[in-house]
């Protein structure tokens, strides 16, 4: 079945996003018409679904095209996205030094995710020096804006006293704070602590909800840890995140 919105049916940002859910190719045309009418959120959410094939043709340079637009009239995530796509390659020549720009240009503005973007490539030091003074900085800033993922880092900082204080209850707080935040690494780090402290079903079922949403890299990595846990029922866990892994590689 196919639709058509006229001119006057352009929706803001919110709207685009429900309607996203419901029906990606409807969606679609409707982003399209307000994207060409300067609603900044069509624009971001154009390049999105241009860069993911949601509902439209992939086409990733395309996609990049339309971040920039939308980020150049000041729209922060399209500036974070334009991050992304430089970082990873997507419909452009992979550049990190570019990427940081632009992460640093949201990060700035107060873009929680730029934060946790910019402050991974100066914790790594890829395209800028490395600084994990600077990267703790902007991750306890995304952390306190409610990152989830930010969360879990912050929590890891201050588990591991690197370039700071050793403070394992406050990096117990932020683990707990990213697990309920729905951050997979984050449920992971906090089903450790829980272990450590004997807690073993409440770590179990923590595990599983980071086994249901946790991601290639994640799983694998995670499925090697769990073999050396102490306690058999976490221990078992390791072939399901196995298992899960396997489902998801590409073949």
């Amino acid at each position: 079945m196919s639709y058509q919105l006229r001119r006057e049916e352009v929706l803001d940002g919110d709207q685009l996003k429900a309607m996203l859910e419901e029906s990606p190719a409807r969606a679609a045309q409707a982003i399209l018409i307000a994207a060409r009418e300067g609603v900044l959120d069509a624009q971001a959410l154009l390049g999105q679904i241009l860069l993911d094939g949601q509902g439209i043709e992939q086409d990733q340079p395309l996609a990049v095209r339309w971040f920039a637009i939308a980020a150049n009239a000041g729209h922060l995530m399209a500036r974070n996205m334009l991050g992304r796509c430089h970082e990873h390659g997507w419909g452009c020549t992979a550049d990190a030094v570019v990427a940081a720009a632009h992460y640093r240009q949201a990060a700035q503005a107060g873009l929680d995710w730029a934060m946790y973007n910019y402050a991974n490539l100066l914790a790594t030091g890829r395209g800028v020096a490395e600084d994990q003074a600077q990267a703790l900085i902007l991750y306890r800033r995304a952390a306190e804006l409610g990152h989830a993922k930010s969360m879990n880092l912050l929590g890891r900082y201050l588990e591991d006293g690197r370039v700071c204080s050793a403070d394992p209850l406050a990096a117990r707080d932020w683990y707990q704070r990213s697990a309920f935040g729905g951050d997979f690494r984050g449920q992971f780090s906090y089903a450790a602590l829980l272990a450590d402290e004997g807690h073993i079903e409440d770590a179990l079922g923590w595990l599983r909800k980071a086994l249901a949403g946790g991601n290639l890299n994640f799983l694998r990595v995670a499925s090697q840890t769990l073999l050396n846990a102490e306690h058999p029922a976490i221990r078992a866990l390791a072939t399901d995140y196995a298992k899960r892994w396997a489902e998801l590689t590409p073949l």
